[in-house]
């Protein structure tokens, strides 16, 4: 039995990203258990945990594995299938899980972590093209967005299964936890198996025959001779015959003048996405709150906050981000956390005093800068705000957008590259962030207040909008010096191609056109109107 229907197809693809969110979690919640800093514990004073230097290591040892993976799932993709893909990622988690839920020293636990980036780094860059691949334009950005929904829900329900762990004397406080997490890989694995290989890439392979056959399971609903199935495959034929005889797919294509422009948006999307600050929120939160004056059960259940305000606030990017468009959501937020960033920033600046050597309590050197009464409670807020902001912004958009800017021929590749950007630059500030909390302090806030301006002002003029176009159509926006009438051609004069923008002839609606665009939702709305043939404009 094959599954065609789109949801559940990435329900389970997305297992892949809930796994990255288990990782981000799971290190959060135990790193601040007094079962983890002795067991792991570094110096002459019992109980301190790693150094920060060391502790830095260890969180960014997971990214640096991803960024490899990532780097060269774009290969392993172009030459097994998305499908096969995703599910060796999945194999990769488990034997990375059990190496780490194992460990028996700190090198054995960089290992293990090591490992499982292979698995997030291959999901997070190849999930993200499988499902844009198989998405209709008018559901494909909730549909590649809710990869981003599944981390959130990954963070959450990890986050409360540590926290629950911690009240278990000795080491099973982290590696119950640590051992739970080849569950959902487990899943993942058996419920690839029940889903259809990629239409583009069974093209791609010359297995036409398949790829019809999947494009008529996935939305033909059994009739291969629906005009979104035509219309798909015709597209699907065209770019492929065109990419034959015009162009080649190696990496280095990414590189030259006519792909240039479309990779440094990619890449700069993932790198954005790291330097928003969100690291500092998702896996070192419990310092930023023991600063503000909170310790024990009340830091962990504070901590969780963040969590479900991340999966809550990422709902209405799923529900209306193909509505919203991709410009106005990514400048948006980043002006909120902006805003968030250089308020704690001023806070910690304007109220904190320096905490000492050892930090907050004497025993966490990070927690550097200490803040109290009406002020901590404002820092608090200003975090709950900043990831209030993210959630439904760069946080499913820096998956949704990538995928969308290129050809066939390189997709694969392209976002492998721009995903491997993601995973080195939270590599780097996995790293970075305890030194800086113990060198800089505050002004760490303030560092990334300027990164948030900086990716503002790069969106507003490198940035196109993509939504609503298939993924030939986007093509044609890059390839084409005049563009296509609907689309403008500069990043800011760009516009969503909805239904009702684009599908507009001779003044009036052509149903039947948007039937093979894939926008029903958009005819049936009209249907049950009044709108006299009257196509809204934008």
């Amino acid at each position: 039995m094959t599954i065609g229907n789109v949801y559940i197809i990435s329900a389970i693809a997305i297992i892949g990203g809930g796994l990255f969110g288990f990782d981000i979690s799971s290190m959060s919640a135990i790193i601040g258990t007094n079962q983890y800093k002795c067991y792991f514990n570094q110096g002459s004073v019992p109980c301190a945990g790693p150094t920060s230097n060391v502790q830095g290591g260890i969180t960014a040892s997971m990214a640096g594995g991803s960024w490899l993976a990532a780097l060269f799932s774009g290969f392993v993709s172009d030459i097994f299938g998305r499908k096969k893909a995703i599910m060796l990622g999945s194999i990769i988690w488990i034997i990375g899980s059990i190496i780490v839920s194992a460990s028996q020293n700190i090198g054995m636990l960089i290992v293990g972590r090591f490992i499982n980036g292979f698995c997030v780094g291959i999901c997070s860059a190849q999930v993200p093209v499988y499902i844009s691949e198989l998405a209709p334009p008018s559901k494909r950005g909730r549909l590649v967005g809710a990869q981003q929904w599944a981390i959130t829900w990954g963070i959450l329900i990890m986050f409360y299964i540590s926290y629950g762990c911690s009240f278990i004397k000795g080491t099973a406080a982290f590696r119950v936890p640590w051992g739970l997490q080849m569950i959902p890989a487990m899943l993942l694995f058996l419920g690839m198996c029940f889903l259809p290989e990629s239409p583009r890439w069974l093209a791609r392979k010359d297995r036409w025959e398949d790829a019809h056959a999947v494009l008529t399971l996935v939305h033909g609903k059994g009739d291969p001779n629906s005009p979104f199935v035509t219309r798909e495959l015709q597209d699907i034929k065209d770019m492929c015959e065109f990419e034959r005889n015009n162009a080649d797919a190696s990496f280095l294509e990414l590189f030259k003048p006519n792909m240039l422009n479309r990779t440094h948006i990619g890449v700069f999307t993932q790198i954005w996405s790291q330097l928003t600050g969100m690291n500092v929120m998702m896996y070192y939160i419990t310092y930023v709150f023991a600063m503000a004056g909170l310790s024990g059960n009340n830091l962990l259940v504070s901590s969780s906050i963040q969590y479900v305000i991340n999966v809550i606030m990422t709902i209405p990017a799923l529900l209306y981000v193909d509505r919203w468009g991709r410009r106005p959501t990514l400048l948006l937020g980043a002006l909120g956390m902006m805003t968030w960033m250089f308020a704690n920033a001023g806070l910690l600046k304007s109220y904190g005093t320096y905490a000492g050597p050892g930090g907050v309590g004497g025993h966490t050197p990070e927690a550097s800068w200490s803040v109290t009464g009406p002020p901590s409670k404002a820092v608090i807020a200003c975090s709950y705000l900043f990831v209030a902001s993210y959630a439904p912004s760069w946080g499913p958009v820096s998956w949704i957008y990538p995928p969308e800017l290129y050809p066939l021929r390189v997709r694969g590749k392209a976002v492998a590259l721009a995903t491997s950007a993601n995973w080195a630059f939270n590599f780097a500030l996995g790293y970075f962030v305890p030194p800086a909390f113990v060198n800089i302090k505050w002004e760490t806030y303030l560092i990334f207040g300027v990164f948030n301006l900086a990716m503002f002002v790069h969106v507003f003029f490198a940035f196109p909008e993509t939504a609503g176009k298939t993924l030939e159509e986007t093509e044609s926006m890059f390839t084409d010096p005049l563009g296509p009438k609907y689309i403008g051609t500069l990043p800011w004069k760009t516009h969503i191609a909805t239904s009702k923008a684009l599908l507009l002839e001779h003044g009036e609606f052509d149903e039947e056109k948007a039937r093979a665009y894939g926008h029903e939702e958009d005819v049936a709305e009209r249907s049950a109107s009044d709108t006299n043939g009257e196509v809204p404009k934008l």
